[in-house]
């Protein structure tokens, strides 16, 4: 690689990791490259008319101390509330308490009865017999919930979240994310004892005054603190070479040099930008694939009577399996007496049949009546959920130990093509920071299994 120390290291993408790897890299000249007009990724909020709406829920669930503390600190102008998280799951036409595992007393008595015996039938299954590792995300489900529990929540659930079956998924995205109460806590739940401590994200932070947007804002604001850094807005990538340590951007005639470059950019479009792909490069950015996201963000003229932060919605007959009121954690993200939701649909190519997903809402109480909803805007993801399936490891290994090689380094839920949080994109960031600076000292690692896990 011809390029030399004075070029700069190149940051492609302006999202939380992409901001936390520019504000890591202090010591040497940075440009950060976003392709929209504003930063913050997926973390971009959008105001309309006195409403604020994030790219869905967009919550801080910060186990990190040091991403807690660093949070705390950037936004402590703004302020920032702590709450407790209100969610459900609307099945048989009742809202449970989530999880659901934990909270079947909330379930009809049948059903509550086949749930519970299923569970009890899984469990000792696992106790009397060593049972293989799950090959699906089916199997690990059936094996630690029972048939019943995957027949009337995760299943439906997860083919509605995913829009593929799910043996076709494995299990890899689960750890740290999926709520795993133990049998006391399944059996309590199942008796009338409700559950509302069971997973990571039982409380949350978020600005006082809502938007989301404030925290990449801040992170720009802070790596920015250093002088040094060049940002390149509404500018995308034409091409990379690796060869010659250089990248052309739309701005620009000409190209610029870099002496390593950290890319947060979904994985296949960093790959679709480095002409020549060696064959074996090629064949694994093919196995890269991930599904869209279509979203609603609702505006509605009344109050609405659910007090619930997020439910999730199994039932096919609701067009939509996930949604969420923004209102019902800082008020101020609607005008007074109004209310922000916002709907994640299950169909992400069709044409959209609105009035369903407004009858859905009603059936639920999200809403009173059609005649509340002052405005609905459809907005789309394209790389929202990164698809785990048999090929995505091997694949993502290799390319990612392939491009570390040319002191490239993709990181981030998508630069990574993984699952994650926003504290878990930050921390990404800091890694690549860190790999960065390392390579003039060492020689730089390959490999790696994943976002989150880069050698130090």
């Amino acid at each position: 690689m011809s390029a030399g120390a004075a070029e700069p290291v190149v940051v492609l993408g302006a999202g939380l990791a992409g901001l936390a790897a520019a504000m890591r890299l202090p010591s040497k000249a940075v440009t950060l490259v976003e392709r929209e007009e504003t930063v913050g990724g997926k973390a971009r909020t959008h105001r309309r008319d006195g409403f604020t709406f994030d790219v869905t829920g967009h919550w801080l669930h910060l186990r990190d101390t040091t991403v807690r503390a660093l949070v705390q600190d950037l936004l402590a102008g703004e302020g920032l509330v702590e709450i407790g998280r209100r969610a459900k799951v609307w099945i048989h036409d009742a809202m449970v308490p989530y999880p659901l595992q934990a909270n079947i007393h909330g379930l009809p008595g049948e059903v509550r009865r086949r749930c519970l015996a299923g569970f009890l039938r899984a469990r000792a299954g696992r106790l009397i017999r060593r049972r293989p590792p799950p090959e699906s995300f089916d199997d690990f489900v059936v094996t630690q919930y029972g048939q019943a529990l995957a027949d009337h929540f995760f299943t439906p659930y997860y083919t509605k979240f995913w829009g593929l079956s799910c043996n076709r998924l494995t299990s890899d995205w689960l750890s740290g994310y999926f709520p795993t109460p133990s049998t006391a806590q399944v059996v309590g739940g199942a008796l009338g004892i409700r559950q509302d401590s069971v997973g990571y994200n039982t409380r949350f932070l978020y600005p006082a005054k809502g938007g989301i947007d404030l925290l990449p804002r801040a992170l720009l604001e802070a790596a920015n603190g250093h002088g040094r850094l060049s940002v390149r807005l509404s500018t995308d990538v034409d091409e990379i070479d690796l060869q010659g340590g250089r990248i052309k951007l739309t701005s620009e005639p000409g190209w610029l040099g870099w002496r390593a470059l950290v890319s947060t950019i979904p994985l296949p479009d960093l790959l679709d930008r480095i002409p020549g792909l060696p064959p074996r490069i090629a064949a694994a950015r093919r196995e890269l694939r991930s599904v869209p996201l279509r979203y609603l963000n609702v505006a509605l003229r009344a109050p609405t009577m659910m007090r619930e932060h997020w439910v999730y919605v199994p039932e096919g007959s609701y067009p939509f399996y996930r949604m969420g009121v923004f209102t019902n954690a800082v008020p101020e993200m609607a005008p007074p007496g109004c209310a922000a939701l916002w709907v994640e649909i299950a169909d992400r190519s069709g044409l959209l049949d609105l009035s369903s997903v407004i009858s859905g809402l009603e059936r639920m109480g999200a809403i009173g009546s059609a005649d509340d909803v002052l405005f609905v805007e459809q907005r789309d993801v394209e790389h929202a959920y990164v698809v785990f399936d048999d090929a995505r490891q091997a694949a993502v290994d290799l390319l990612l130990g392939w491009l570390a090689g040319h002191h490239v380094f993709s990181c981030g839920r998508y630069g990574g093509w993984a699952y994650g949080s926003m504290e878990d994109a930050i921390l990404d960031g800091f890694l690549a920071a860190s790999r960065v600076m390392a390579i003039n000292g060492r020689q730089v690692q390959r490999g790696g299994r994943g976002v989150s896990r880069y050698p130090l």
